[in-house]
Formats: C-alpha cells, sequence, structure tokens
C-alpha cells in the first residue's frame, strides 16, 4: 500500500497498458519524494536508490489492485482488459534493473471470434528513468528486455466455429494477435508517468518527452480529485467490460465518474471486489450470461447522447464499475436492429474516473 496523503489527493496507481502496471506502481511511490530535487537528473546512481528501495517492494501489490485495457493503436477504443493475479519481482543491484514475472488473466472481444478469454505469463525485465523539467517529473520505464515468454494461452472463444479451428492455421494466428501484438507488444513501447504537484499524476503508454502530455477524452477540471481511469472503450452487443477496481481508502471519499456513451444504451453498474472477480471469471471462462453473483453496490442505465457527473458514496474498499451491454443484468438490454437480429449495437463509452470528497 503506498504511502498516504490527505484524502483530496489519494497516489493510488492508475495504468493503461499490459503489463507496465508493475512499473508504473513503482514509480509512483516516490514521485512525491522530497528526496526528488536537482541533482536527480545528473546522478545515475542516486536515480536508481530511489527507485530501488522505495519502489521495487511496492510494485506487486499496486500492480495486482486494477486491470489494464488493452487497444489495437494508440488513442482506439479499449477491445479488451488484462488483470494481473500474480506477482514477485527481483532486483539486480549491478544491472540496475528490476525484473518483474507476471501470471494474469484477461478477456478480449475481435471479428470473427467475437469475446475470448485468455491467460498470460511473462517476465520483463525494465530499465526505470526520470527527469524534473520545470514543476513536472517525467518518469520513464523502458523496456530491458523480455526475460520470459510472454506464455500465452487461448481460453475460451465465444464463436464455436473459430473455438474448433482455433489451431488451424490461418485461425491460430488469434492467439499470437492477442498474446503477441497486443498484451505483449504493450511492453516493447515503454511508457511516461508525468507528475505535477498541482494536477497530480497522468500515465501513457510509449515516451513522452518534456514539455509532452498525454492525450485524453476528457480534462480534469477538478484538481483535488485523483483520476485513476481516462479513456474510451467499446462493449459490444451482449458484452461487458470490467473497469477497475477502483479503491476508495477514506470514509470521506467518494467515486465521481464523468461518462458519456454513443451507440446503444448500457447498464453501468459498481460492485466490490470480491463480487467482480467471481463476475468476471465466469464472463472471460464463458459462463451462461447473468447477473452479477452479489449485490450491485450503485449504478443506472447511461443512456447515449449525454455527458453527466455522476458521483457515488462508497464505503472503504475496491470496485469495479461494469459497463453492461447484455439482456441478462442490469435494467436495458441491447436492442434489436434488422442488421444484426441476433445481437444488437455496440456502444461506445467515453469516461473519467475520480476520487475525491
Amino acid at each position: 500500500m503506498l504511502a498516504r496523503v490527505p484524502a483530496r489527493r489519494p497516489p493510488l496507481s492508475r495504468a493503461s497498458a499490459a503489463l507496465a502496471l508493475a512499473a508504473v506502481a513503482l514509480s509512483f511511490t516516490f514521485v512525491g519524494c522530497p528526496c526528488v530535487s536537482g541533482p536527480v537528473n545528473a546522478s545515475p546512481a542516486l536515480r536508481w536508490f530511489l527507485f530501488s528501495n522505495f519502489g521495487a517492494s511496492k510494485i506487486c501489490p499496486e500492480m495486482l489492485k486494477s486491470g489494464v485495457s488493452l487497444r489495437l493503436q494508440d488513442r482506439s477504443a479499449s477491445m479488451g482488459r488484462f488483470f494481473p493475479m500474480q506477482c514477485s519481482y527481483d532486483v539486480n543491484d549491478a544491472a540496475q534493473t528490476i525484473t518483474v514475472h507476471i501470471a494474469g488473466t484477461g478477456y478480449g472481444y475481435m471479428q470473427p471470434a467475437k469475446r475470448v478469454g485468455f491467460s498470460l505469463t511473462t517476465s520483463v525485465e525494465y530499465r526505470p528513468d526520470f527527469q524534473l523539467a520545470d514543476d513536472n517529473v517525467y518518469v520513464w520505464g523502458r523496456l530491458n528486455r523480455i526475460v520470459q515468454g510472454p506464455s500465452f494461452q487461448l481460453g475460451y472463444v465465444e464463436n464455436p466455429v473459430i473455438d474448433v479451428m482455433a489451431n488451424v492455421p490461418p485461425f491460430g494466428g488469434l492467439a499470437n494477435l492477442l498474446g503477441n501484438q497486443i498484451v505483449a507488444g504493450e511492453l516493447t513501447r515503454g511508457f511516461t508517468v508525468l507528475y505535477n504537484e498541482e494536477t497530480g499524476k497522468d500515465f501513457t503508454l510509449g515516451i513522452l518527452m518534456p514539455p509532452q502530455r498525454p492525450h485524453h477524452p476528457f480534462e480534469a477540471e477538478d484538481e483535488e480529485r485523483y483520476t485513476f481511469a481516462n479513456e474510451t472503450v467499446e462493449v459490444y452487443a451482449n458484452q461487458r467490460d470490467y473497469l477497475g477496481p477502483f479503491e476508495i481508502a477514506d470514509p470521506d471519499q467518494a467515486l465521481y465518474l464523468k461518462v458519456s456513451a454513443q451507440g446503444a444504451p448500457v447498464d453501468l453498474m459498481i460492485v466490490d471486489k470480491p463480487t467482480g472477480d467471481a463476475w468476471r471469471e465466469a464472463y472471460q471462462t464463458g459462463k451462461p450470461l447473468g447477473p452479477p453473483p452479489g449485490p450491485v453496490q450503485a449504478g443506472g442505465p447511461l443512456q447515449p447522447g449525454i455527458i453527466e457527473t455522476r458521483r457515488y458514496a462508497l464505503r472503504p474498499g475496491l470496485y469495479y464499475v461494469v459497463i453492461d451491454n447484455t439482456a441478462a443484468a442490469g435494467l436495458v438490454a441491447p436492442p434489436i436492429t434488422l442488421l444484426s437480429p441476433l445481437g444488437g449495437s455496440a456502444a461506445q463509452i467515453s469516461y473519467m474516473a475520480q476520487v475525491g470528497e
């Protein structure tokens, strides 16, 4: 658990790239440290000291908190998520690198396979670095090498024809696409964490040099709220997306969601992490679609064409925000169209998730 500051801006990690989440969590642990000052830019030894001593032990606890989105290209809508479930790390002082060993599961959506579930294990070596630029701290995670894997195992495939032929060329390329081009491909690009005392922390895949800043669908106007995620997701008919989990650390905090939808109306449901974990596991392993296996804490339908900000007062804990485009849960069912009589239309959701008073 990261050290806490006043409830207005709890330093909770947010990641938007598979497996880079580990190094992001590491970088988040020291950017507010008073020992970060001018000499850091010119001192490789001091930079490594900060990473290895203030960050290494925090990597896995922070990494295991949240799922990370998967996308085919920059600024495209998310097409799935990877959820790290096991983590360990090794510190190499001689090489000044940190190797993170990761195992987890996830889901994605692509035609013609439709929904697929997968598992992934890999070991990745990162070489961290950062630079002070005016009032900003730029933290970079540069991939040093992939030590092992990734070992990608395709599980459930919704389309039964593709499921039968999943190991037959050219359909066997589905596992390669998900495993290497999307999940493993995220590793090679590195990441940038941008920290500013006034605006908080921000993240993007790839290396941004000062004064570049990450791109998001919404601008964060309230500087007293911490931003977990700011992205666009696409949820097809009879599919879901499990956002988060997001952490409420203090009884005085609330979860704020700024959301807008295009396409089909959908349900937005908030469930606690144990409920969400069980619900997500059933979803990505192909169990029949159904309601959550526990209580819905909050939520409601989300209609297209409206930008709204919702405030949810929740007890301290971890919560999923589930976007549901099915008839099996919630109050909204996917509309049937002449062009898609067996399914319905997709919904594209832009959202910003924040915590604050």
